[in-house]
Parts: structure tokens; C-alpha cells; sequence
């Protein structure tokens, strides 16, 4: 059975409190397209963990539905429950690997639990250590590892079994940031490589930022911002792009020489690189960029600039650059103050 589509409907989940129930989660609902990689960030405590678990069918919700497939997992039991559960592969970055055990045992151990003969195995063991990178390492044991070895070697582990859904709780979490691209990678890998659907939770935008399609924020236990990543960053007041975009400090006394102001999100090589040039030679305008700056989410190149504009056609300028893809905000300066108009 392969799963593919996730839909997540109204999920509440709460744990017992010293006084009254914690809400964990509070009336979720998400789609999470087949063979996405689809990021689901907030802060500490913000229920990411235990979206993950109710995802994974380790936690029941209190009310709501998971759906794999359209199938409801909550008519399920028995055989058909532990069947569905063997889809969905998780990563948990503080599951210990088998200190006992050969890197190659440690990947095999779940395929061994599952009765798959020895040739089968071994076969399998070394497409998922090919995966991630880690074929030379076979017989050594995770203490002659690096902790972001570790945690790859943990990811062969969940990928062995061939799953169709893998949940990654904080995959980067613990490890040091010239290993945690590694660990990336290999998400990325799964996803475009083996067709996995990789639903994965951060604090960090910047495992976002370099993975991810789509996403949802959580905060509190509710989903407050959900879509394409892409799409949500040409939104003003979206909290995902004001977390990831470039950061914009523009002196007030810059912004006043000239006549008019915008703040310009570009997507794109050709957005990037060619838009505003293209707009200040076909109007005839002088066009300056006095903020922001340049980002990439996953490969793509994206850029948020405060421009300045100086020229009889400012304005029609600006909307050329609208009009070409480009989401402008135009600013009007009091003398203290820049508001959005």
C-alpha cells in the first residue's frame, strides 16, 4: 500500500495538567501534498511534537481525523493499524542507535523485527546507507560517529522499511550547523529520490528555508499560518516571510531623498536579477536600492529591497514592477514613521 496524501481534520489533543488538561493541539487542520516536504515551525511548546506523534499514530487526538490516502486511521485497529503504521517511518533525534551494534546492524535492526531474509537485507541496508552518505562507515559503531552521523545513520534506520510518509521531529536539533545540512540533504534526497512524503518539525526558519515546500506555523497549539512557502512570502504580514525574508533598517533621512519609496519581494533568477534594472531603463528613472537584501529558499533566489525611486514616471514604474511578478508595498514616510499604503 503506498500513502500519500495527509489530511489532518480538526485535531484537538490535550495531556492530563496538574489543575486542568494542557491543549497541545488545538483544532488543526492541514493537507500535505504526496511527496512533499512540508515544514511545520513554532516555538517551544507550540505542539509540533505531538502533531508529529498523532501524524505517526503513536498518540490518539481527543477529537479530529487523520487521513492517509483518504483512509481514516481512526476505523482502524488490530492488523489493518499495524499495517498502516509501517508507512509512516519517524525520526526521532533522541531514540538511541544500538551502541552493541555495527552501523549496518543498527540500519538492519527494524528489517530483521519484520522477518526479511538476509540477502534482502543486506541489500537494502546498503541503498539506504548510499542514501545518506554513510556506505564507507558500515562497520563501525555509533560511538566512532559524529553526532550528525548519528542522526543519519538514525534516517537509513527509518528509510530501510520503505515507507511512504516519514515524520522528522526536529532533525537537526543537537547537532552542529556545518552537519546539519547533511542531515538536510538527506530529507531532500528522500523526498525527490524515493517518492517519500517528509513531514518535519523546527524552531529553526532556517531548516525551513532550506528544504521545505510548504509549510504551516504553530503557535499555542494552532495552525496560524499555512500554504506554499513560496506564495507566503509575497504577503506583507505573513509570519513566515517576515522571519525569513532579509531584514530591512532604513534611516529616515535616506528614505527622504526620494520621491518614492516601496519595499520589493522578488522571486526568481530573472526576477532577481533583471527586474528593477529593466524598470529604471524603460521609464527613466533613477532606481536605488537602500534596504533588504538576498536569500535563497531551498535553490531559488529571493530578495526583499526597500527601493527609492527619483523621477516623473516613479509611479507608473512601480507598478510595471508589480505587474511583472514582484509584490510592492509602497511606503510614504511622516518624519518618524513608515507606513505600508
Amino acid at each position: 500500500m503506498e500513502l500519500s496524501l495527509i489530511t489532518v481534520e480538526n485535531l484537538t489533543k490535550s495531556f492530563p495538567g496538574k489543575s486542568s488538561p494542557v491543549l497541545a493541539l488545538r483544532d488543526v487542520s492541514l493537507e500535505i501534498g504526496a511527496g512533499s516536504l512540508y515544514g511545520v515551525v513554532g516555538p517551544a511548546g507550540a505542539g509540533k511534537s505531538t502533531l508529529a506523534k498523532v501524524v505517526a499514530l503513536q498518540e490518539k487526538p481527543d477529537r479530529g481525523t487523520v487521513r492517509l490516502d483518504g483512509l481514516n486511521t481512526a476505523a482502524l485497529d488490530g492488523r489493518r493499524l499495524r499495517e498502516v503504521r509501517r508507512q509512516v517511518a519517524v525520526l526521532d533525534g533522541a531514540a538511541p542507535l544500538h551502541a552493541e551494534r555495527t552501523v549496518a546492524g543498527n540500519v538492519g535492526a527494524p528489517l530483521e523485527q519484520l522477518g526479511v531474509d538476509g540477502p534482502q537485507r543486506r541489500n537494502r541496508v546498503g541503498r539506504a546507507l548510499d542514501l545518506v552518505g554513510l556506505t564507507q562507515r558500515a562497520t563501525l559503531q555509533p560511538g566512532e560517529l559524529t553526532e550528525g552521523q548519528r542522526r543519519r545513520v538514525a534516517l537509513a534506520r527509518a528509510l530501510a522499511t520503505g515507507p511512504a510518509v516519514l515524520l522528522a521531529d526536529d532533525p537537526t536539533g543537537g547537532i552542529a550547523p556545518e552537519e546539519a545540512g547533511s542531515v538536510l540533504t538527506v530529507l531532500d534526497r528522500a523526498r525527490a529520490e524515493l517518492g517519500v512524503t517528509v513531514v518535519l518539525t523546527t524552531q529553526d526558519g532556517g531548516v525551513v528555508r532550506r528544504v521545505c515546500d510548504q509549510v504551516a506555523v504553530l503557535d499555542s497549539g494552532r495552525v496560524v499560518e499555512h500554504g506554499n512557502l513560496l506564495g507566503l512570502l509575497t504577503d506583507p504580514g505573513s509570519r513566515i516571510a517576515d522571519t525569513l525574508l532579509p531584514a530591512i533598517d532604513t534611516p529616515q533621512s535616506q528614505l527622504a531623498a526620494y520621491e518614492r519609496a516601496a519595499d520589493v519581494v522578488l522571486i526568481g533568477f530573472a526576477a532577481v536579477g533583471a527586474l528593477l534594472p529593466e524598470a529604471a531603463s524603460r521609464f527613466d528613472v533613477e532606481l536605488a536600492t537602500i534596504g533588504g537584501g538576498l536569500t535563497r529558499i531551498g535553490d531559488t533566489p529571493v530578495a526583499r529591497f526597500r527601493v527609492g525611486v527619483r523621477g516623473e514616471q516613479a509611479d507608473p514604474a512601480l507598478a510595471w514592477i508589480a505587474e511583472h511578478g514582484a509584490h510592492v508595498t509602497h511606503l510614504t514616510g511622516a518624519a518618524k514613521h513608515l507606513v505600508a499604503a
